[in-house]
């Protein structure tokens, strides 16, 4: 049996008999999975005697996942296998052709199978390696729950994509972030369930009742950076580039085809979060396991203190530059940080565009299929590719950088659960107030739904 026999063979959710889906059912199945995410989230594993993952609460938060739950792997698998394949593919390790219905289909087979190795690698490395510890004699069964978990996540992604609006990767982390952003503003149920303010809008009034102005001023710090970033991230969706076309079977019909600033969108910054966090985790695993630190990285109570994970890493140099602590070692965390961001951000934006057929030449065709044409030019594809090609490629670069720029300063000044959460959380709630826009659109305007569904 050759590969793509065994591709062709691997279980997947199947497509809609619909070829447009309706706003009602679309959303009916994000609900659906966005309850089940909520539900797997607190089912604990069975078995679990101790997790020394549980420190790690930020990573979690990039990863969609709860430490401890049988979803502890989140969309690990499914960002490593992406981050891999892309780079084979961008590096021409691997020969496929994206652009052909074919090529795609190998490549999410390909994709698929590294998935499912990252979920067997994944569960028992977490297990093994005592990141979550189970009772003597029961380690193969939390492995297997894990296993259960992770793939209960890929299907729910599929079921989302075919099924619902947008991705379940953009789904689960927005959902994650959501959570816990509310939790960091207006928590005050204490671990032990008594009263205890740690939501920073709590901490703020109870701060300034006891005339302890210092930590008034530095959770007001908090509230207000994360405010201006969630303000000028929505700002940035309104940057694009217009190409004005018409459309040959109506005269007079014009429409605008966008280019948006951010052409690889949210992904990047996902890809990159995702890198990092796997990183931080192998090195608190490999610490954990062989009783010291190593290259990757040491840590003490959840943090970075060495080692890669540790100039990877972040501290909030606002909040330390207000009480004082601000030392010029976080200053060159910091840099590193931020370069990280915009240079991965940058590659990833790359990969991404030329493997996921958002390239000047896809774009071209796919405008010719619908029918459309820039006014003034002859209506030739190779045309259209030159003038796309002027925008597609810089506009993926300097998004790219932009965006890591951007994740990684957010991290910096001190967003609350993260600069880099706020982003992806903002970015991710666009993507899907765009999708449902034009949704019912397309519902509400029958003519219009047959337009597009010609195009």
């Amino acid at each position: 049996m050759s590969l793509r026999d065994i591709l062709k063979n691997l279980p997947e959710v199947v497509h809609p008999v619909e070829k447009k889906l309706s706003f009602n059912e679309k959303l009916k199945w994000t609900l659906v999975v966005l309850g089940a995410f909520f539900v797997l989230a607190n089912i604990p594993l069975f078995g679990l005697t101790n997790n020394a993952l549980s420190r790690f609460e930020y990573l979690a938060i990039i990863l969609g996942t709860d430490f401890g739950s049988i979803i502890s792997l989140g969309i690990g698998p499914i960002v490593m296998a992406s981050i891999i394949l892309q780079l084979l593919v961008g590096a021409k390790i691997l020969d496929i052709n994206t652009r052909t219905d074919e090529g795609k289909k190998f490549f999410q087979g390909l994709q698929k199978i590294l998935v499912l190795f990252f979920i067997l690698f994944e569960a028992s490395v977490y297990v093994l390696m005592n990141g979550l510890e189970a009772v003597p004699g029961l380690q193969w069964l939390v492995i297997l729950q894990l296993i259960l978990g992770g793939l209960a996540i890929v299907f729910m992604d599929e079921v989302t994509q075919k099924w619902g609006f947008g991705s379940g990767v953009s789904l689960f982390i927005a959902a994650g972030i959501g959570w816990r952003l509310f939790s960091g503003l207006f928590q005050f149920v204490g671990r032990t369930g008594g009263i205890e303010y740690s939501g920073k809008v709590l901490v703020f009034v109870d701060s300034l009742m006891k005339g302890n102005t210092t930590m008034a001023m530095s959770a007001l710090s908090v509230i207000l950076v994360t405010a201006v970033i969630f303000l000028f991230i929505v700002w940035t969706q309104s940057l694009k580039v217009e190409i004005p076309l018409s459309y040959d079977r109506l005269r007079g019909y014009n429409v605008k085809w966008p280019l948006a600033f951010f052409y690889a969108s949210v992904l990047p910054v996902i890809l990159v979060s995702a890198l990092s966090a796997n990183i931080q985790l192998f090195a608190g695993l490999l610490e954990n396991w062989l009783g010291h630190a190593t290259f990757l990285g040491g840590f003490s109570q959840g943090q970075p203190i060495s080692g890669l994970a540790y100039w990877m890493g972040y501290n909030n140099i606002l909040d330390l530059a207000l009480k004082g602590g601000l030392q010029m070692t976080f200053v060159y965390q910091g840099i590193v940080h931020i370069l990280f961001y915009a240079v991965f951000a940058t590659i990833f934006s790359v990969f991404w565009v030329k493997t996921s057929g958002m390239d000047a030449e896809s774009q071209a065709k796919n405008i010719m299929a619908s029918g459309l044409q820039i006014p003034g030019f002859r209506k030739d594809e190779r045309v259209l590719e030159s003038v796309l090609s002027r925008y597609v490629m810089p506009l993926t670069i300097m998004g790219g950088a932009a965006i890591g720029l951007i994740a990684a300063i957010s991290d910096l000044v001190g967003a609350l659960v993260g600069g880099t959460a706020v982003l992806l959380l903002v970015m991710t709630l666009y993507q899907f107030y765009q999708s449902i826009a034009q949704q019912h659109a397309l519902d509400m305007n029958p003519a219009m739904k047959k337009f597009m569904g010609s195009m």
